[in-house]
């Protein structure tokens, strides 16, 4: 098996995308407690996911050209200090607009930091690329699970949600120590004419691998955060477990994502991702139908394991992929990407929210693995354009063989 350098910049970098781990999968299980305490409906505490998205998707509509013009470490520097001042925001938050608008300044700066972190791994790491990605991404879930332990924790001795969400700011500053001295040559440069050249050379398109891996990413996307919004949800009101209780439940599910992260930076050093991203949302589907049918603590606890170890495969494999099909233009794929999965994490937690209000949680939970299906549909043909177009270069790289010589 190939050995992956873990350097400074590599552990660097494996810490600042574990901030916005911290954020992303703390905020999931506070979503029902911030709903509670301002006294608003489902649907309008899943804006806090809508309000992710708005950051994705601004992101995606500049992290490119700001890449270009001043380099990847000033951009993740800049998505630190964001996510410093949004968290002290959203703690401090007199009412759900000023918590959204606080989400929206976090979701800039966490999403700042991982469109420019992964390319910089994969340009670090080449072949080793997808491995990287999915380590780095391991780090961040692995670091995630105290999140929901840290809420629940805080909840159940009566100190509320925002201790374990300030702990993001004090992330933060770590992060901004360690990436400030880092070089801004090699991996984290990315600046000047070389990615405009590359887009001109392949004449700025994509194949439709590409297009279906944006899509098995954004499927995966979708699940993984309406499920980390609302499982919590169900499992109350299938269980009767209390606020605490459900909420810290859902570190089984991060614990799922970190575990098979770890082993998956492994598997992707010997197996194809996409067909480790199939079976991954293949195992998503049994947790799902676990968790769907849960009606103790424990058999949830072990159906958001199982679910989580689906989940966890699919936004590093997706990224790997969707940077490995993007003909030499990471940045930009990644750019692409931020505003279709932007997009996913503002719409699913809302829609799925919705549907619970309207036909309670159990019911809107079906809408999981409707998702599923059209995510690993999407891989599976992303794989077999892969496979074409190598059978097609193969066959033209053939054609244009000078003959052998004859032989007596």
């Amino acid at each position: 098996m190939a050995k992956l350098e873990r350097d400074r910049l590599t552990l660097s970098t494996y810490f600042a995308v574990s901030l916005w781990g911290w954020f992303i999968m703390s905020i999931g299980p506070t979503v029902p407690l911030i709903t509670k305490q301002f006294n608003i409906s489902k649907g309008v505490g899943g804006l806090h996911g809508t309000a992710i998205a708005v950051g994705a998707v601004s992101v995606g509509l500049v992290s490119q050209r700001l890449v270009l013009n001043f380099g990847r470490r000033p951009v993740m520097l800049a998505g630190s200090v964001l996510m410093v001042f949004g968290t002290f925001l959203l703690v401090t938050g007199p009412n759900v607009i000023v918590t959204l608008s606080a989400v929206v300044v976090v979701g800039i700066g966490g999403n700042l930091i991982i469109n420019v972190a992964q390319p910089a791994l994969s340009v670090h790491h080449g072949l080793h690329g997808p491995a990287a990605v999915t380590e780095a991404n391991a780090g961040s879930a692995l670091v995630g699970i105290f999140g929901p332990l840290a809420v629940g924790g805080a909840v159940a001795i009566g100190w509320g949600w925002k201790p374990a969400i300030l702990i993001t700011a004090v992330l933060g500053v770590i992060a901004i120590l360690l990436i400030y001295p880092l070089s801004t040559s090699g991996p984290l440069d990315g600046r000047g004419a070389a990615q405009r050249r590359q887009s001109r050379k392949t004449g700025g398109g994509y194949t439709p691998a590409f297009w279906f891996f944006v899509i098995g990413l954004t499927a995966g996307v979708a699940i993984e955060f309406s499920t980390s919004f609302w499982a919590a949800d169900l499992i109350g009101a299938r269980t009767g477990a209390g606020a605490g209780i459900a909420t810290a439940a859902l570190s089984a599910l991060f614990g799922g994502m970190a575990a098979i992260r770890i082993i998956g930076g492994r598997l992707a050093l010997r197996y194809a991702p996409e067909k480790l991203m199939i079976v991954a949302f293949a195992i998503a589907a049994v947790g799902w139908l676990m968790m769907w049918t849960a009606n103790s603590t424990a058999v949830a606890f072990a159906a958001l394991f199982i679910t989580g170890m689906g989940f966890g495969l699919h936004y590093p494999l997706g990224v790997a992929l969707v940077m490995r099909a993007s003909l030499g233009r990471p940045d930009a794929a990644l750019a692409v990407a931020a505003i279709t999965t932007g997009t996913a994490v503002g719409l699913a937690p809302f829609i799925l929210g919705a549907l619970a209000d309207q036909f309670g949680s159990h019911r809107a939970f079906i809408l999981v693995p409707i998702v599923i299906l059209i995510g690993g549909g999407a891989v599976a043909l992303g794989l077999r354009d892969v496979h074409k177009r190598a059978r097609a270069e193969a066959n033209s790289t053939s054609a244009l063989a000078p003959d052998a010589p004859a032989t007596e």
